[in-house]
């Protein structure tokens, strides 16, 4: 290019610069100036010398450039990401971008992606200009953080962290280590990401698949509620056990109402084959219907006491009826019919519980999903 053709970079022509980098950052182009600066010899040298830390000025190199084109770049969305975060916020889950582009590509590609509905869209310098108090108020709306680096993710991931969320990560360059490693679980990207995104993630993506998120979403759910489940079924059993033999070693003949062979088929069958029924089921969309969890959230929660409590004082009154009542009401002559009765009685209480126990969080329908 002849010096002839170079002419100065007026303030018409920033404009219309500056028109076309938002014209294209609004069609979700990632935009790049390409520029060039003659030296008249090697200045490397001089410029390192000039920096006490043996790094080259960006104020001594990127000075007289001469601007030759901005290009755009397209960085297509990844396949089912708009379904992905539907269903994250469907879940409960709020979903925030971080990203280096310009704040107008930021803005669309959230768009698109179901991210920005009416939310906060900010610039990282924008953002840090914010006092701690500010920050805590933006964070709840904020959606959007478009010129950051990767010391902008780990704030703001650890920021969050300290407001007590639970913070997971997704990323597929060595930049999002450290906001990866400090997340509560990590989504790495087993074939575009890097060695480093996959050593501090939690969880590697095999397929890079974003719906994938939403499966591990469902199958962490599914893990939390078949143990939640089979505590409460166990729970009520062993109590239910304690207590009938504590009434009735302390009645007038002072023998359980549970021999000793009864006992060993209720731990071996009901408390292993039966109680693992409970852990079977499939995770299911519907999983994604409840808000999640805090961390908080005690395992045993106050319905499922009530449950239990509620099953074992109903156990208890038909048990302790046929105890005390059945052998005059059946006319049994040996009192060996009678505990065989309340023993039978006892499995099938067991078993109807169980199918009762296949549903959590006070839902009805017991049977949804198959039978028990």
């Amino acid at each position: 290019m002849n010096t002839s053709d170079v002419i100065d970079l007026a303030q018409d022509i920033i404009n219309k610069v500056q028109h076309v980098i938002e014209n294209y950052a609004g069609k979700s182009l990632r935009t790049i100036g390409i520029a060039y600066h003659d030296f008249e010899q090697w200045q490397i040298e001089e410029m390192i010398k000039k920096n006490s830390r043996d790094e080259i000025s960006y104020k001594d190199l990127f000075d007289k450039l001469t601007l030759l084109s901005i290009v755009g770049i397209e960085n297509p969305l990844r396949k089912g990401v708009r379904e992905v975060v539907k269903m994250c916020v469907k879940a409960g889950i709020k979903v925030h971008m971080i990203t280096g582009d310009n704040i107008l590509t930021a803005k669309f590609n959230a768009t698109q992606c179901g991210i920005y509905t009416d939310g906060e869209v900010m610039e990282a310098p924008e953002f840090h200009d914010h006092s701690a108090e500010q920050i805590d108020q933006i964070l709840p709306k904020l959606q959007v953080l478009a010129r950051s680096n990767p010391e902008d993710k780990r704030i703001l991931v650890n920021r969050l962290r300290e407001l007590g969320d639970i913070v997971a990560v997704t990323g597929d360059d060595k930049n999002d280590g450290p906001a990866l490693k400090l997340s509560d679980v990590g989504f790495s990207m087993g074939i575009a990401g890097t060695e480093v995104t996959r050593v501090a993630s939690s969880i590697i993506l095999m397929d890079d698949n974003f719906s994938s998120i939403v499966k591990a979403i469902m199958w962490e759910r599914n893990v939390n509620d078949a143990v939640k489940k089979f505590l409460q079924f166990q729970l009520t059993i062993n109590i239910m056990v304690v207590l009938l033999t504590f009434i009735s070693v302390s009645s007038d003949d002072q023998k359980p109402i549970l021999t000793a062979v009864q006992l060993l088929w209720i731990n071996l069958i009901m408390d292993t084959f039966a109680a693992l029924v409970l852990v079977t089921d499939l995770s299911t969309l519907d999983l994604l219907d409840r808000k999640p969890e805090s961390s908080n959230t005690p395992l045993i929660s106050a319905d499922m006491w009530k449950m239990i409590i509620g099953q074992n004082i109903f156990q208890l009154v038909i048990t302790l009826f046929l105890l005390y009542a059945g052998k005059s009401i059946l006319n049994y002559e040996e009192q060996v019919q009678l505990h065989t009765v309340i023993f039978n009685t006892f499995v099938f209480l067991q078993i109807f519980n169980e199918i009762n126990y296949r549903r959590l969080y006070g839902k009805i329908n017991v049977l949804k999903g198959g039978a028990a």
